[in-house]
């Protein structure tokens, strides 16, 4: 039996999920599939330092049994909700443009913690030589890099660029 009242620990569960959602929501525009080594680890670590905070002084089974139906309930709920604009919106940050008609957007670059070299390889993925050939470029909430061409000749690949996190 569980040496805190299960409805403490379901609490203490959805309170950390809401917190770490928060949190990862300052990594900006990336997916878990764009995470660095260095991501992976953080994420690892922190999940280890808030383990003590969702279960207290309890190690049952039931427990952890508690927490795991808490956690897959609030993460149902926040992906409902994100179905609501207002609160997608609040999640998912806006596409942002670095390169209109060719031009570099240096200030939004800057922004977003991207290099020209990283532009140049979605430029390139795209089937296009460089940024004279882009009318618009823009980084989108996914961290991919969306090219539209200043003509039709641009090659579509498969492959979708991803923002490249630097140490």
């Amino acid at each position: 039996m569980p040496s805190v009242p299960l409805w403490e620990l379901a609490l203490r569960a959805v309170v950390v999920y809401v917190a770490l959602l928060i949190a990862l929501r300052a990594f900006g525009k990336r997916e878990v599939g764009q995470f660095t080594l260095s991501d992976l680890v953080f994420v690892l670590l922190v999940a280890n330092a808030l383990q003590p905070a969702m279960t207290g002084p309890d190690y049952s089974l039931t427990g952890g049994l508690v927490l795991i139906i808490a956690l897959v309930v609030a993460n149902f709920i926040v992906g409902q909700l994100d179905r609501v604009r207002a609160i997608h919106n609040l999640f998912t940050p806006a596409a942002a443009v670095i390169i209109r008609d060719g031009k570099y957007l240096q200030p939004a670059i800057d922004k977003e913690s991207i290099t020209e070299d990283e532009i140049e390889m979605a430029i390139r993925e795209h089937g296009l030589e460089g940024a004279k050939d882009v009318k618009l470029a823009e980084l989108e909430a996914d961290g991919s890099i969306s090219v539209v061409p200043t003509d039709s000749n641009a090659r579509k690949t498969r492959r979708r660029v991803r923002f490249v996190q630097r140490l």
